[in-house]
């Protein structure tokens, strides 16, 4: 796209410079001239009295012939010889988006020893294509990216999935490079333009104020990381007609050797992997008040979450932290106590299956995504939870 100015019929009259948001309109030497700050928002064209403004599509030709590309991929993440749950989500979330497009799923496993391959399947796979490697055992950003980016340049799928993960952040972008594809990055939303075969890809922008659905119309494989816990496993057994198809390739050596994985041992439960996430915000207004969030965990059997702002505040440890840039979880229920509930909190715990807030402010946004909200003061509320869990378990 872009802006085309005709100077033949512009009059030079500025009615089109002070509604551009971002000042790129300007005359200078009797011509009217945009620079490169313009974002083609349109702003301008509306507002000229005469068609000397024009937003034109500009056809660029890729080289690449979208039609010749098909089917899903997922990347399947392996720790140690076992799959991860988020490669469980994104299947499930693969196989609603083949459905639309009339495409089988095919995952991407890499690895030596991989436990139970044939869980893919049932998940929602109709082929695994397992790269089995002594050299693949523990993840290698060069020789994982190597060998995948080889075989998509081979098969071509339209699409590339994996968790925005450390492993899938590093790996998918890396691939995206050697295939000259573009990649969305931390996706909490996924869905088909069936008309134009297209991947919309939803992600939070702009320091998570808005979220931005992103195209890439140009270019093959469409590539993207997908935040774990956003997406859903399918809920049935997927009645694969497929197979584990065992490859063996040219792994190239990694730069990087392994030496050894420790464990994050700074909170007591995973909060990723929790049922039950009790968590605490803003409006616990003191590091000390924690311990109250803490007994209701413990008595639920559950773990301790925190927004951003407490974690910043240093009222807790980061690995507490659920949002945009701390974990991202989906509990079966989830307590917030004093989080007013912004968007970048949101999209860290809005597919929990039941959540309950509590806040003083009865316009927090917690309140639209809760399943019962409750107007109050948490010091007041909270208290009476613990009770009532004490006296039901008899304590």
């Amino acid at each position: 796209m872009a802006l085309l100015i005709d100077h033949d019929l512009c009059t030079l009259c500025e009615a089109c410079i002070p509604v551009c948001p971002f000042g790129s309109l300007e005359i200078k030497e009797g011509k009217l001239l945009v620079d490169e700050s313009c974002t083609l928002c349109g702003a301008c064209v509306p507002e000229w009295p005469v068609s000397a403004l024009l937003i034109e599509e500009i056809e660029k030709d890729s080289g690449i012939n979208t039609g010749d590309w098909r089917g899903i991929w997922v990347f399947a993440e392996q720790r140690w010889g076992k799959i991860q749950s988020c490669s469980y989500e994104l299947l499930g979330a693969a196989r609603r988006l083949a459905e639309k497009l009339e495409v089988p799923v095919t995952v991407l496993l890499l690895g030596a020893k991989v436990k139970e391959p044939n869980s893919l399947l049932t998940a929602g796979a109709d082929e695994v294509l397992f790269v089995t490697d002594a050299a693949l055992e523990n993840f290698g950003v060069e020789p994982y990216s190597k060998v995948i980016a080889d075989l998509i340049s081979e098969r071509k799928p339209e699409i590339v999935l994996g968790g925005a993960t450390a492993i899938g952040r590093s790996l998918l972008s890396r691939i995206a490079v050697k295939v000259k594809a573009g990649l969305t990055a931390d996706c909490t939303g996924l869905d088909i333009d069936t008309e134009k075969r297209l991947l919309l890809q939803t992600r939070p922008a702009f320091g998570g104020n808005i979220m931005a659905t992103i195209v890439c119309p140009e270019h093959r494989p469409q590539m993207a990381t997908v935040r774990p816990k956003v997406m859903k496993p399918l809920e049935n057994t997927y009645d694969s007609k497929g197979s584990v198809t065992k490859i063996s390739t040219d792994v190239p050596a990694n730069r990087v050797r392994f030496l050894e994985f420790v464990a994050d041992d700074t909170s007591r439960v995973n909060i990723a992997a929790a049922d039950v996430i009790v968590t605490g915000g803003r409006g616990v207004q003191d590091p000390k008040n924690f311990s109250m969030i803490e007994e209701l965990a413990d008595l639920l059997g559950g773990a301790v979450g925190a927004s951003r702002s407490a974690v910043d505040a240093g009222w807790i440890n980061y690995s507490h932290q659920v949002g945009q840039t701390g974990r991202t979880v989906s509990p079966k229920l989830y307590i917030a106590l004093g989080v007013s509930g912004a968007i970048q909190h949101l999209v860290g715990m809005q597919s929990s299956d039941y959540i309950i807030a509590v806040n003083k402010d009865p316009n927090a946004p917690i309140f639209k995504v809760a399943d019962v909200g409750i107007v109050g003061d948490l010091f007041e509320v909270v208290p009476k939870l613990i009770a009532e869990v004490k006296r039901r378990k008899g304590t």
